[in-house]
């Protein structure tokens, strides 16, 4: 089930490195791009940065609404995520062809993903040079979910490797999250 996470501690779901989902709408069309470069940038306000390249699909509808959503898929939709990063959404409805359900988000006009582990709502800050140079998007997290499954008091705590988040390398090779260790605390 799908809480809600304190913005303060938002990061929390991205600083591990995830591999994300990007999903933006405008008027009547939506896209969901996959997106290895996502990072938390701070805290209060809870802050992030997302590489969305131009030319595409994705950065058109963030372009023009100024908004989208991080989804984190997990290990159990490996195929849908390299799957979408392989075509543009201005060629065809890359939910409708590859089954994703959506639910609405509570903030923004983009599509949560249904499945994923977490979900950070978001809205851009303009920052028009790094976008043009970079294709870099800073944006405020307006809103953040996490799978409770998945992510209990605060902390990652997989409950299977089907729930477990995913990790880009190259050419459809992925890692997935690993095993939550601690450090001995006061060394």
């Amino acid at each position: 089930m799908r809480t809600p996470v304190p913005l303060r501690r938002a990061y929390k779901l991205i600083n591990h490195g995830p591999t994300t989902l990007i999903t933006s709408a405008a008027a009547e069309r939506r896209n969901v791009m996959a997106a290895a470069w996502v990072m938390g940038l701070d805290f209060e306000p809870a802050r992030l940065a997302a590489v969305i390249a131009s030319g595409t699909h994705t950065r058109v509808l963030v372009e023009e609404t100024g908004e989208f959503v991080v989804n984190v898929p997990t290990l159990s939709m490996i195929d849908t995520v390299y799957a979408v990063g392989k075509v543009s959404g201005a060629d065809e409805d890359k939910f409708e062809q590859h089954g994703l359900v959506t639910a609405p988000a509570s903030v923004v006009s983009a599509p949560l993903l249904e499945g994923c582990a977490a979900w950070l709502e978001c809205r851009v800050i303009r920052e028009v040079a790094i976008e043009e140079k970079y294709d870099l998007f800073v944006a405020d997290v307006v809103a953040a979910w996490a799978d409770d499954a998945s992510f209990v008091d605060g902390l990652w705590r997989f409950p299977d490797d089907a729930h477990r988040t995913l990790h880009h390398l190259s050419a459809g090779v992925f890692l997935t999250s690993g095993d939550v260790v601690q450090a001995r605390k006061g060394v």
